[in-house]
């Protein structure tokens, strides 16, 4: 039996950002009942002082292009991350973005499973 198969389209994670940015952007590339993949963009993007993550999956996320800096709750020190950077948070790993780089795109890939 021959069975045509459809090529899938690929695409590019550093296209598609517009110029203005007043909010982060967040781009769902791909979820189903067990797996999240996502594109965030930070410009100078953060949490408020109080705002925390509480997520009920784990999260591993890459940091694609630009620097940035997390806080984890209950620990002093600050995780300073920069291009190529990955962290593993474990669910209900409380954790917000303290800092992004005003002046370029902060890329992430996060993968929530």
């Amino acid at each position: 039996m021959n069975v045509s198969l459809k090529i899938p389209e690929a695409k590019n994670i550093l296209a598609d950002i517009p110029p203005q940015l007043p909010k982060e952007l967040f781009t769902s590339l791909l979820h189903n009942d067990t797996l999240h993949i996502e594109r965030i963009v930070s410009r100078g993007h953060a949490n408020a002082k109080n705002e925390w993550y509480d997520q009920d999956q784990d999260e591993w996320l890459i940091l694609i292009q630009g620097a940035a800096i997390l806080e984890f709750a209950g620990q002093s020190e600050l995780k300073k991350l920069q291009a190529g950077d990955y962290v593993l948070i474990p669910a209900h790993c409380r954790h917000r973005v303290e800092w992004t780089e005003p002046s370029t795109d902060s890329i992430w890939l996060t993968v929530h499973f």
